[in-house]
């Protein structure tokens, strides 16, 4: 069972960067980490694939494999955030099941998970912000499978579904301009209670800082 914090006034505040690739989720989450003071979850993604020593390209074309990467991802992804003693921002939360639908076959499978249910849970108890696509984002980077505006498209379509289906709660971030994009998060965790600064920083975890040199904004 996935712990729950209290819906009261200290709750440590969670902060959700989530769309398709290719949106400036990272650059967004790397500035709340910056201005706030806050841990960020980086990518869980680029780690396991990493351990896998798979290639993206293996990826569309061995099943087994993606299934294999695409189920260890979700769990990850749940794993990070809970290892997270106070307020944290994410790059990314439930997205690879976005991914999951396109190229894998274990949809049905993490749909019957109750950590699902838990998940998306403790999801809209934080604070949500949906990245929406631009072609001038879309720059093929030598890393991300699927740079195509169409891929896109269809990604972002799936995101909105999945929060639409678990009602969770989202701000879109339709502006391209960071300079809107800062503004407009600035108000939101302004309301919701988060100055820039109040949160004292933790420590990098190890290779942290190579992973923020390898990482392109998406």
């Amino acid at each position: 069972m996935l712990p729950h914090r209290s819906l009261g006034s200290s709750r440590p505040l969670r902060i959700y960067m989530v769309g398709a690739h290719a949106t400036g989720k990272t650059t967004l989450a790397r500035w709340v980490r910056d201005q706030y003071g806050v841990p960020m979850i980086a990518e869980v993604a680029r780690g396991v694939l990493a351990e896998m020593e798979a290639k993206l390209d293996t990826l569309r074309t061995d099943i087994e494999l993606v299934n294999r990467y695409q189920r260890e991802v979700f769990h990850r992804q749940i794993e990070a955030e809970h290892k997270v003693d106070g307020p944290f921002v994410s790059d990314r939360a439930f997205c690879n099941l976005a991914y999951a639908a396109h190229h894998s076959t274990i949809l049905g499978e993490v749909f019957r998970d109750r950590r699902l249910g838990e998940y998306m849970q403790w999801v809209r108890e934080g604070v949500v912000f949906f990245l929406r696509p631009h072609r001038e984002l879309v720059v093929a980077d030598g890393v991300r499978a699927g740079l195509e505006w169409e891929e896109v498209v269809r990604i972002d379509g799936m995101v909105k579904l999945l929060l639409e289906v678990f009602d969770v709660p989202y701000i879109p971030v339709e502006s391209l301009s960071m300079q809107e994009r800062a503004r407009l998060v600035e108000r939101v965790l302004d309301l919701a209670g988060l100055r820039p600064g109040e949160t004292k920083a933790a420590p990098k975890p190890a290779g942290a800082a190579a992973a923020d040199g390898a990482a392109r904004a998406n």
